[in-house]
């Protein structure tokens, strides 16, 4: 069993930044891949980033690959996501989640385990 607590969302305007946490209860939290996704108001869940449980793999979403970065600690059991460049349509829900199969996923039901989320909004 793992729980995932997210934090570090809030409001920022166009261009700015922010860095989400997402913190993993357990001990086997090296074992598992981790993602990042988004829902926004009205739309489906949407894949952002992932990283292998090494941290040596990462996959992003066309709409964030070079504003966005995910990365992870397993020593604090943590992984992040740095936003960079933030635009108005990056408004959303955040949420990791936890996948423990091998390699690195986009598909939101392969994963196993998900947090509460945080919301990121982004003004113009």
């Amino acid at each position: 069993q793992v729980q995932l607590v997210e934090s570090g969302g809030g409001l920022v305007q166009a261009g700015g930044s922010l860095r989400l946490s997402c913190a993993a209860s357990g001990r086997t939290f090296s074992s598992y891949a981790m993602g990042w996704f988004r829902q926004a108001p009205g739309k489906e869940r949407e894949f952002v980033a992932a990283i292998s449980w090494s941290g040596g793999s990462t996959y992003y979403a066309d709409s964030v690959k070079g504003r966005f970065t995910i990365s992870r600690d397993n020593a604090k059991n943590t992984v992040y996501l740095q936003m960079n460049s933030l635009k108005p349509e990056d408004t959303a829900v955040y949420y990791c989640a936890a996948d423990g199969r091998v390699g690195v996923s986009a598909k939101g039901y392969e994963y196993d385990y998900w947090g509460q989320g945080t919301q990121v909004t982004v003004s113009s």
